[in-house]
């Protein structure tokens, strides 16, 4: 029996960064959490320790902090590609970098009807993503969202699926559809204003959810990609993952009460997990590019 090396990569996880930017009394807040993985020639450190080709995980965290002072950190898809093609172009014996970055909104905080200059306030759970891969000659951005969690009260139905001896979820025509969207879209190429296309992808998705008279919510993922890759020609390819953050309605029944969809418990688990992928037939395949969990 032969035993050999596969596929392998390193780096550091998680590095936390904020940057504070001065105009004059006006302060410019970014809060991201930046991992790095590393991939090449690295067999010698597998198989007999030897580490001369090992860039340091510390200097990986270094190299990020220093990034950010050398020039403004900016959109996080450009200070992913110019962090990866450091590595990339620095190092002889890595060949592939990622990139994966996490972006945390912070609101100004409202005084007297006006935005604070240095004030500020945490805009919730949804984070701002992107992964870029550097390899072969090639640059692939996968940016997305997670954390976005929506609901609507009405506009969703969900009757005519199999029933067998162990069904007991009841057809309804009128029920809450609430989820917590994870996105993920694939860019064509780099020549794109990444805060613009990311507003509007998000802005498509919402009004899709919104709008979309669900019958599954199988049908609002797929309308929610279509939309997309309807208005946005860089995007390659759209994979949300929707859990379905079921409401059931309360039995108030023992009451004498009526409950015509008013009032509701909200489950925490389990819940269902939908997820798909909407793609243009002609998309180029991105290989390991889409491998970013």
């Amino acid at each position: 029996m032969a035993i050999t090396l596969g596929p392998n990569q390193y780096g550091k996880a998680e590095v936390r960064l904020v940057t504070v930017r001065r105009e004059g009394s006006v302060h410019h807040l970014k809060d991201l959490t930046v991992s790095t993985s590393l991939r090449g020639e690295l067999a010698a450190t597998h198989l007999t320790g030897d580490n001369a080709g090992v860039l340091a995980t510390d200097t990986q965290k270094n190299t990020v902090y220093a990034f950010a002072k050398e020039a403004p950190v900016g959109e996080i898809e450009d200070f992913g590609l110019r962090l990866a093609r450091h590595f990339v172009g620095t190092q002889d014996n890595i060949t592939g970098a990622r990139i994966k970055i996490d972006e945390h909104g912070w609101d100004r905080i409202p005084v007297g009807g006006e935005p604070h200059d240095h004030a500020f306030s945490r805009a919730g759970d949804e984070r701002r993503t992107t992964a870029v891969t550097i390899g072969d000659g090639r640059a692939w951005v996968v940016s997305g969202i997670d954390g976005l969690t929506l609901l609507k009260s009405t506009g969703s139905e969900f009757h005519g699926f199999p029933r067998d001896q162990y069904t007991t979820l009841a057809e309804t025509g009128d029920r809450i559809l609430a989820t917590a969207v994870t996105a993920r879209w694939r860019y064509q190429g780099e020549d794109v204003d990444w805060a613009r296309s990311h507003g509007e992808i998000r802005r498509l998705m919402l009004e899709t959810f919104a709008t979309k008279h669900s019958l599954s919510l199988q049908q609002t993922l797929y309308a929610m990609g279509s939309a997309v890759l309807e208005a946005r020609p860089e995007v390659a390819e759209v994979r949300l993952s929707l859990p379905n953050k079921h409401h059931f309605l309360v039995d108030l029944s023992p009451f004498g009460l009526k409950n015509d969809n008013e009032v509701f418990y909200a489950a925490d688990r389990p819940y269902g997990l939908i997820e798909g992928t909407i793609l243009r037939d002609d998309a180029e395949d991105p290989g390991p590019a889409w491998d970013i969990h």
